[in-house]
């Protein structure tokens, strides 16, 4: 590869495109024209042939375009390699998960089967709502119950309900973290 194609090459005049200018095979510099934003683009100059990539400088650094080139190639043939393995591996990993749960696969395996069994899990869940909503009541009611006797409260118990609200606040400010996008001053705005 020749060290002129790791920097953009000067784009044809607007008029050549419009008359249906198109490369006979693209190369790096024609596709990272399409992928980089054009301002980035203008910085881009050919390299000259007397050094290679990794010594151009461009105020006392490597070329940032330079190095992102390479980082782009290397992403290329890690994305080939990972595509071959699980176009390789991908058909044994199913089977072995099958056999392994045949036991949990309806007979027929039909479109109709799998609507029939999403509708009989959805009014499953729906029959189970009153007694989910009895056992929230007597959980309530033993709450208050646990209130009204606070008199009568061990020094444990008062420990292990005050651990409780520490954890449920403690949860409540790593989501507060994550929503904000994992920072701890605040939005990015």
């Amino acid at each position: 590869m020749t060290e002129s194609t790791w920097t953009q090459q000067p784009l044809p005049p607007l008029q050549a495109k419009r008359a249906g200018y198109r490369p006979t095979t693209p190369s790096l510099p024609s596709l990272r024209s399409r992928l980089l934003p054009t301002r980035l683009l203008g910085s881009l100059r050919p390299l000259p042939s007397s050094k290679p990539p990794s010594t151009i400088t461009s105020g006392g650094g490597a070329s940032p375009m330079a190095a992102l080139g390479s980082k782009l190639a290397q992403l290329q043939s890690k994305a080939c390699q990972a595509t071959r393995l699980a176009a390789k591996q991908g058909c044994t990993y199913h089977k072995t998960l099958m056999e392994k749960n045949k036991h949990y696969v309806v007979d027929p395996p039909t479109i109709q089967k799998c609507q029939e069994l999403s509708k009989q899990l959805f009014y499953t869940r729906l029959a189970s709502l009153p007694a989910r909503y009895e056992s929230f009541w007597k959980e309530l009611d033993s709450a208050k119950l646990v209130w009204k006797n606070k008199s009568n409260m061990k020094v444990e118990d008062v420990g292990v309900a005050t651990l409780f609200g520490i954890e449920l606040y403690a949860w409540f400010c790593v989501g507060e973290v994550v929503g904000r996008g994992f920072t701890l001053t605040g939005y990015h705005v």
